[in-house]
C-alpha cells in the first residue's frame, strides 16, 4: 500500500463549547463561525486527490472543526468518504454521539474518534463547559462498542500539568484505546508558558513510570508518546540510539510539519500547521496543493535555520515542537523549544 498523507480538515468553526485554549474562540472576536459549502467540500476532496496522485500517496483525513458533526452537510461528506473508501479520524466533541451515530460513523469508514480531557473534572469543565468531563468519559465505551478506536488527548499547560497522572488513571478506567498529550500553544499576544524544561522533564519521567506499570499489567490502552521531546527523553534514558548507518541529510522522524501533513480551514486557507498561527501558505480553492507543497512549504523544511535543533544530534528524529516555539517567541518557527533540556545532556549539542 502507498504511504498515507494526512490532511487535517476543519469543515466548520461551529462548536458547542468555548474552550479557553481554543484557537478559534480564544480572542472572542464575536464573528460568525465559518463553514464550507457542499460544493467547496467536493473541491477540497478533488484537490487532495490530485495531490496524492501526484506524489503517490493515500489520503487520510483528520476531520475536525469546531465540531465537524455540527456541519449541516456532515453526513453528505461521510457518503463521499465511503464512496471513495477513504479512511478518516474525527476530532470532535462527545455531546452528539449516540449508539446509532457511532455505528453509522463506523459504517462510513471512521477509524478513530478523538476526544479531549484537559484535567480532572473541575479543571476540565472549567476549560470547556460543565458536564463535559463526565460526558466525554462516558462516550468512550460507546465508541469502542461500535468498533471505532477511542482516543483521549490532553493539552498540557501550567494549569493542568499536575493533574496529568490522574487523567491517565481516569482514561484507562474508562477503557480508552489510545491516550496522548501535547503542549499548549499560546494564542495571539499571549506569550506566557510557565512550564520549565525541568518541570516538563519531570512530567515525562512520571508518565513513563505510569505507562510502564499499566503496560506490565496488560492494560489495553496504548500510550502514544506523541510529543517529540519523548525522543530526547528516550535518548537520555538510553532507549534510543542514533543509528550508525543514518544518512547525514535525511529526516527520519520528529515534527511532521513540512513532511507529511497539511491543514485546511473552513475558509479554504491552507496552513503548514494549525498550531502555528502564522503558517498560512495558500488557499485550497485557488491554489493547487501539489504546487504549494513544492513551493511555499519548502520554508518548513529548511532545517539549517533552527536556532538550537540544527546543533543537536537528534535533529533528524526530534526538533521538539516548532508550534510551541513559535507561539512563545513572537512567531519564530525556528526558535528553540521552550521545554527542551538538550543542553543538560553532555555531548548532545555541538555548539
Amino acid at each position: 500500500m502507498k504511504p498515507y498523507f494526512s490532511f487535517q480538515w476543519h469543515i466548520t468553526d461551529e462548536c458547542d463549547q468555548r474552550c479557553k485554549h481554543c484557537y478559534i474562540f480564544a480572542e472572542n472576536t464575536g464573528k460568525c463561525p465559518d463553514r464550507m459549502t457542499r460544493k467547496q467540500m467536493e473541491a477540497v476532496l478533488k484537490n487532495c486527490r490530485d495531490f496524492c496522485e501526484k506524489f503517490g500517496r493515500q489520503p487520510y483525513f483528520y476531520l475536525t472543526g469546531g465540531d465537524p458533526i455540527l456541519h449541516p452537510e456532515f453526513w453528505t461528506l461521510m457518503e463521499m468518504f465511503k464512496a471513495e473508501q477513504i479512511p478518516f479520524t474525527i476530532m470532535g466533541n462527545p455531546f452528539h454521539l449516540t449508539d446509532e451515530v457511532c455505528q453509522r460513523l463506523h459504517d462510513y469508514g471512521c477509524v478513530r474518534y478523538q476526544l479531549s480531557i484537559d484535567g480532572i473534572e473541575k479543571t476540565h469543565d472549567w476549560f470547556r463547559k460543565p458536564g463535559s468531563y463526565k460526558t466525554t468519559l462516558e462516550k468512550v465505551t460507546m465508541l469502542n462498542k461500535a468498533g471505532i478506536r477511542s482516543i483521549i488527548m490532553t493539552t498540557v499547560s501550567g494549569k493542568n500539568i499536575d493533574e496529568v497522572p490522574a487523567i491517565i488513571d481516569a482514561v484507562v478506567a474508562a477503557g480508552a484505546k489510545v491516550y496522548a498529550f501535547a503542549r499548549y500553544c499560546p494564542t495571539s499576544e499571549e506569550r506566557e508558558n510557565s512550564i520549565s524544561p525541568e518541570r516538563y522533564h519531570k512530567l515525562l519521567e512520571d508518565c513513563d513510570k505510569i505507562f510502564q506499570q499499566y503496560e506490565a499489567a496488560g492494560c489495553e490502552t496504548y500510550f502514544n508518546r506523541k510529543d517529540h521531546l519523548w525522543t530526547l527523553y528516550d535518548y537520555e534514558m538510553g532507549r534510543f540510539q542514533i543509528p550508525e548507518d543514518a544518512e547525514p541529510d535525511m529526516i527520519y522522524g520528529g515534527c511532521n510539519c513540512g513532511n507529511g501533513h497539511l491543514t485546511i480551514l473552513p475558509t479554504g486557507e491552507v496552513y503548514a500547521c494549525r498550531r502555528v498561527q502564522n503558517s498560512r501558505v495558500g488557499n485550497v480553492f485557488t491554489d493547487r496543493l501539489a504546487q504549494l507543497w513544492t513551493g511555499r512549504m519548502e520554508a518548513y523544511r529548511d532545517y539549517d535555520k533552527f536556532k538550537k535543533c540544527t546543533h543537536c544530534k537528534l535533529l533528524a528524529w526530534c526538533r521538539g515542537c516548532p508550534a510551541v516555539a513559535s507561539s512563545t517567541s513572537g512567531g519564530d518557527f525556528y526558535a528553540a523549544d521552550p521545554q527542551c533540556w538538550a543542553e543538560q545532556i553532555e555531548g548532545l549539542l555541538t555548539l
